[in-house]
C-alpha cells in the first residue's frame, strides 16, 4: 500500500502546500539565469510568422454550457497579460510568468479543469486552451521549446476531425509551464484577439522570416492496454524556404502519447498491447 501524502491525511493543510509550492515556482524563476518575457508593446511588428483562430465553446463536454461562458471570460482575462508580448532575443516566455496576476482585479470565473487525472470545475478553469493555443503557435516559429508537459488524458474527442494531434500543453501553477526561449537574432510578438466565437493567436516579428513552417501527424496508433485505451502519434515540423516556395526540411519533433477517456468510432483500428 502506497503512503500517504501530509496533504492527503491532513486536508487542511493543502491550501498551505499550493502557497508554498508556487513561492518556489516562482522563486527558482528569478535564480535561473534566464531573461524572461515582459515587455508589452502595443505597436505590431511587421512580418507574419503564424497566424491561428480555434473555437472557444465546446458542447462536447458533457457539463452545462455555463463553464464554456466562464473559460471565454477567463480566456479574454489572461489575454491582457499576453497581447501585444515581446519576446526579445535571448529572452524566455513563461505562461505563468504572464498570466500569474491577470486576476489581481477581477476574479476568474469557474470553469472545466482536469484535476488528479479528473475532469472537473475550479476557478480559473479552461485557461489550458491557451497554452494549448501558445504552444501550437510556438511550435510554427523558430523559438525554441523548452518546457512542455502534455495531458495525460483526453476527456473527449476534437470537434474537427482533422485538427493535429498530440499538440496540446497542459499547465498548473506551481508545478507546469510553457516556456519557449528566444535562440535567435529576431524578435517576436504575441498577439491574442477574440471574435464572438474565436480566440485568435498569432506570432509577429521584425524582420521577414526565411522560413515558415507546418505541423504534421505521422500515423496515429490507437493500443489497447489493461488500464485503457492509448493514442500515440508523432508530430513532424516542415520547412518551406519563403523565397522558393520549397520545402527546406522535415523534423521529428517528438512521439505524444495520451490516454483516451472517449468511446472511439467502430472504424477506428485498434491494436492490442504486447503482455509483458
Amino acid at each position: 500500500m502506497s503512503r500517504k501524502r501530509v496533504t492527503q491525511r491532513f486536508p487542511f493543510l493543502l491550501p498551505v502546500r499550493l502557497m508554498q509550492r508556487k513561492a518556489l515556482f516562482y522563486a527558482k524563476m528569478c535564480c535561473d539565469g534566464r531573461r524572461y518575457a515582459e515587455t508589452i508593446d502595443e505597436k505590431q511588428l511587421p512580418y507574419m510568422l503564424f497566424t491561428t483562430d480555434c473555437t472557444m465553446r465546446n458542447g462536447n463536454t458533457g457539463f452545462d454550457m455555463v463553464y464554456q461562458e466562464n473559460k471565454v471570460f477567463n480566456l479574454k482575462l489572461a489575454a491582457k497579460t499576453l497581447n501585444g508580448l515581446l519576446i526579445k532575443p535571448g529572452e524566455t516566455f513563461s505562461f505563468w510568468r504572464c498570466v500569474r496576476h491577470a486576476d489581481a482585479h477581477t476574479s476568474y470565473k469557474t470553469g472545466l479543469k482536469v484535476l488528479n487525472g479528473n475532469l472537473t470545475t475550479a476557478p480559473g478553469g479552461g485557461l489550458c486552451q491557451m497554452s494549448n493555443l501558445l504552444f501550437w503557435m510556438f511550435l510554427h516559429t523558430p523559438l525554441t521549446i523548452t518546457e512542455r508537459v502534455g495531458h495525460d488524458a483526453k476527456e473527449f474527442p476534437e470537434q474537427n476531425s482533422d485538427v493535429i494531434k498530440g499538440v496540446d500543453a497542459t499547465i498548473s501553477e506551481g508545478w507546469i509551464d510553457v516556456k519557449a526561449r528566444n535562440d535567435t537574432d529576431c524578435a517576436c510578438q504575441i498577439i491574442i484577439t477574440f471574435d464572438d466565437n474565436h480566440i485568435i493567436g498569432t506570432v509577429l516579428t521584425d524582420t521577414k522570416p526565411p522560413t515558415l513552417y507546418r505541423i504534421e501527424n505521422g500515423p496515429v496508433t490507437y493500443t489497447r492496454k489493461k488500464d485503457g485505451m492509448y493514442e500515440s502519434v508523432s508530430i513532424e515540423r516542415v520547412g518551406t524556404d519563403t523565397v522558393s516556395g520549397e520545402i527546406s526540411g522535415r523534423k521529428l519533433l517528438y512521439t505524444n502519447t495520451c490516454k483516451i477517456c472517449y468511446p472511439l468510432a467502430e472504424k477506428v483500428k485498434i491494436e492490442e498491447a504486447c503482455s509483458p
